[in-house]
Order: C-alpha cells, then structure tokens, then sequence
C-alpha cells in the first residue's frame, strides 16, 4: 500500500500531507518543517511501563508506553508541552528496527499492550515496524486529530484505538488548538478506527484486547463543549460497542490562556458526572476530580529508548 497524499521528491525527502494540517512540509529522515516540526524516523521521549492509563490498558503489569515527541495538533494547554511543543530537540531519533527492538523489550518487561502515544506524524514508520508482530495488542492512543486514508495504513496492525476527542466546539477547537476543523476530523477518525477494529473485546484479565475507547478531557470554563462530546459520540456510536473515558485530570501550565489557568471546579466536575450517568455511555470510566496533579506527567528521560 502506498503512503497517502505524500510524493517523494529525493532519495530520503518527501513533501507531508500525512495529517489534516496538510502543510506539505519537507521532511527528511531526521528533520522536518511543518507542524510537527518532525523527521520520517521516530524520535522517542521515554519508552516504559506505564500505569496512569485506564484500568482495561495498564492492568497490573503496566502498558508498554513508547512516547513520542512532536505534535500536529499543538494544544496550548499539553501536560506533555515538553516534548510536544517545545521544539524536536527533545527525545532521540531511532531506526525502525530499533523501535520494533523496544516493543520487545516492553513484552518481556510484561506488558500487556504496546502503547503508541501520539505518533500520527511517524505513521508511516509506525507502519513498517509493526510489519513484524510484536506479539502482544498493539494500542494505538491518538490526539484524534488524524486522516483516515492515513490510518488506512494501520489497518490490521492495531487492535484497540485509544483517541481523545478533545472539541465538539469549532470555536473552542480554534481557540486551543489552532484546528476549526477538528471536530468533523475526530469524528471521521474514529468512525474509521471502529471500522477498523469493531466492538470492544475484553480478556480474562480485564484488559481490553480489541476495539475503541474514546476520551475526553474536562477543561475549565468549557462544560458545554463536554456535554456536546457527549451527546455527538452518543449520536454516532452504539454505546455498547464503544468504551469512554471522561478526564478531569486537567493540570494548568506556564503560559496557558487565562480562563484556562485553574483546575477543574467541584461543581464543573459534577456537572459533567451527572450528564454522564444520564447519558447511556455506560461502559467506560470517570477519573476522580483528585487525578488533576503533575504527578500524571512521566519523566521523558529517554527511559527505555
């Protein structure tokens, strides 16, 4: 299959449109302009057992996080700023082969899934390393923020999609993420990674094997946005065949626009619960309101990398 709307024009060089940005940026092996301000090979920040995801992914041996660094989609507010927005110095450029080594490496630590956390600009190296099955569920955990011809390419090599859908509001997509568009993307998105995947299948062990689990993370001063989340992904998805997961682990950071400054209130975060219980997303998960803390945030150390 061949890689979606982009043209190589040199030997390792290729002009991207791999993402709804569409900023046909040059992008070499290891340097890139754009968005993403990212290379064709993955660079890493940390690769780890990880237990801050939900129940169904961490369990109890932990979810085999491999953190990659840049974005396409830059939200002002990004607990992970540090390797998503603060330039593409951060992390290390490896080979596929290497990336294929550390999915090993994460099964024989006993993890029950491989995690790729925001690796939409690398979809194509994604792509080649998982030619080779790592042995274990390979999640996929997404800005939602992605083409679905792009994730055509992923077809068969992902068992559970992990995307946020962070914006039902153009206006407030606009305001925090630069992308009017998102919401429509989103759910294009994930309407191909369930078609991709199917209902969810749980194992023995509680830990998701196959399908979808949306999240959605409360922001200050936007519970109407939430409550629309909500009611589109109830509009759009059998609630039985889908999981979802409401965040409230909102933790402001240096810079971020005013009404953003604060955690989430006591009474936002009740308001968002009570929708929920109301709703008939029922299978799925609600973070405590005591989530909102640094402590969520891992150490991009070049752990594991």
């Amino acid at each position: 299959m061949g890689y979606p709307s982009s043209m190589v024009i040199k030997m390792n060089e290729f002009i991207c449109s791999l993402c709804p940005r569409n900023c046909r940026a040059t992008r070499s092996y290891d340097t890139g302009e754009g968005t993403c301000s990212s290379g064709t090979l993955p660079r890493i920040a940390r690769a780890a057992l990880h237990f801050g995801e939900e129940p169904c992914i961490s369990g109890t041996r932990g979810s085999g996080t491999v953190f990659f660094t840049g974005c396409n989609l830059h939200c002002v507010y990004c607990q992970n700023k540090e390797i998503s927005r603060e330039g593409s110095d951060a992390g290390k450029t490896v080979s596929i082969e290497r990336l294929r080594e550390i999915f090993s490496e994460l099964r024989e630590q006993g993890a029950h899934n491989i995690n790729l956390v925001t690796g939409a600009h690398y979809i194509t190296a994604i792509t080649k390393a998982l030619e080779k099955d790592p042995g274990i569920p390979v999640v996929y955990n997404s800005s939602g923020y992605e083409k679905p011809e792009s994730l055509r390419l992923l077809r068969g090599k992902v068992d559970v999609y992990l995307p946020d859908f962070k914006y039902a509001l153009s206006s407030v997509a606009e305001k925090y993420s630069s992308a009017p568009d998102y919401p429509k993307v989103a759910l294009a998105a994930i309407k191909e990674m369930y078609d991709q995947v199917g209902p969810v299948e749980i194992d023995d062990e509680g830990i998701l094997k196959k399908g979808v689990l949306i999240r959605h993370l409360i922001l200050p001063n936007n519970v109407f946005n939430t409550l629309r989340v909500m009611d589109i992904i109830e509009e759009n998805f059998d609630p039985s065949s889908i999981m979802f997961s409401l965040m409230s682990q909102y933790t402001p950071m240096e810079g971020v626009p005013a009404e953003l400054s604060r955690p989430v209130s006591e009474e936002e975060y009740g308001v968002c619960e009570q929708y929920l219980l109301g709703s008939s997303l029922e299978n799925g998960f609600l973070q405590d309101l005591s989530s909102a803390t640094e402590e969520m945030i891992p150490k991009f150390d070049l752990t594991g990398v």
